[in-house]
């Protein structure tokens, strides 16, 4: 019997129920297809599906290659994701994860130091879930276990790499604006103690 369907068909519906990313080994085995051929295909059709606004894009991660939606609908599909909330990560345990991703390897001391509350709980989750796992060992005393993120929390975030992390500038206010507080609480504290 004729093999009746392309490449692409059978890369596109694999990809489709797929519940993790699959590399492009593992896919060139499936369909019994050169690796090379494969890569080649699956980024035409990423270009393709960018050109047409399609509302869901290939994309290749740290582990291979997925279906997503397409950043273009993301507002209609945080909508339709936060209805079931069940399996959100708390604000102290997105912090954390925060802070491991963008020091690691670090320690929990470490973590504790820069969120000023205790951490062990939020770790322990994060890394039940996956998120984070040991990398090794500090030098000095007690050699405490230097925690970083997994390829769960890339394909998670949607990144090839921990390169792809935005900048953590994009997430602080400008120096002039942090100067600021820092006078209004200033004179906060003064106009208190002047009425005391």
């Amino acid at each position: 019997m004729r093999d009746e369907f392309s490449l692409e068909q059978k890369l596109e519906a694999m990809l489709t129920v797929a519940l993790e990313p699959i590399s492009t080994e593992e896919l060139a085995d499936v369909v019994d297809a050169d690796a090379e051929l494969v890569l080649e295909t699956l980024r035409a059709l990423r270009t393709e599906f960018v050109e047409q606004r399609r509302g869901f894009q290939i994309a290749e991660l740290a582990s291979g290659w997925v279906m997503q939606s397409s950043p273009d609908v993301a507002e209609w599909v945080t909508k339709f994701a936060n209805r079931d909330v069940s399996h959100r990560l708390s604000s102290a345990a997105l912090e954390t994860l925060a802070i491991v991703a963008y020091r690691q390897p670090i320690s929990r001391t470490q973590i504790t130091a820069l969120r000023g509350v205790n951490v062990d709980g939020v770790a322990r989750l994060l890394e039940q879930r996956g998120y984070i796992e040991e990398k090794g060992r500090a030098a000095g005393p007690g050699q405490p276990i230097l925690y970083g993120t997994t390829e769960l929390f890339l394909d998670r975030m949607g990144l090839a790499s921990l390169s792809d992390l935005p900048p953590i500038e994009e997430f602080m206010p400008p120096v002039e604006t942090a100067h600021a507080i820092v006078d209004e609480m200033f004179q906060d504290a003064v106009d208190i103690s002047e009425g005391a």
